[in-house]
């Protein structure tokens, strides 16, 4: 019983913490494609659309995720499957961060008068959102 319990925390956690980070940065990342296409073409519908339409890539990825795991037995999925996952999605995520968004963030802003603010403001936001979902 206690295990079944245990369990269930971990699956809880597991499925929680993955939709609070989403959630937490889907606003800036619509902000930062609506933004230059609405002053490309002047036209705030376009730069809705396409917002929307690159905040509709997760749930995309989540239904591939979801057919390949339908294929295949929910048995076979353990922790250390969902360790390796999300090391991998980790470690591209800050590849990206490192590789491409930082340096052009610095190009933007090379006196660094906002950049390293937001950066950690943006860690900052991170932290407290995933220590209050914790504290749950």
């Amino acid at each position: 019983r206690e295990r079944e319990s245990r369990n269930a925390r971990f699956y809880f956690h597991l499925l929680c913490t993955p939709r609070a980070a989403i959630a937490v940065h889907n606003a800036p990342e619509g902000l930062a494609v609506a933004i230059p296409v609405f002053f490309a073409t002047k036209s705030k519908w376009k730069a809705f659309w396409f917002g929307t339409l690159s905040g509709l890539a997760e749930p995309a990825a989540g239904g591939i995720g979801w057919a390949i795991l339908a294929a295949t037995s929910a048995d076979d999925i353990n922790e250390v499957t969902y360790a390796i996952l999300f090391s991998l999605v980790s470690g591209m995520m800050v590849y990206i961060c490192f590789r491409e968004l930082l340096p052009t963030a610095t190009g933007y802003d090379p006196k660094d008068k906002y950049m390293s603010k937001a950066l950690f403001l943006g860690m900052l936001v991170m932290a407290v959102s995933l220590m209050l979902f914790k504290a749950q």
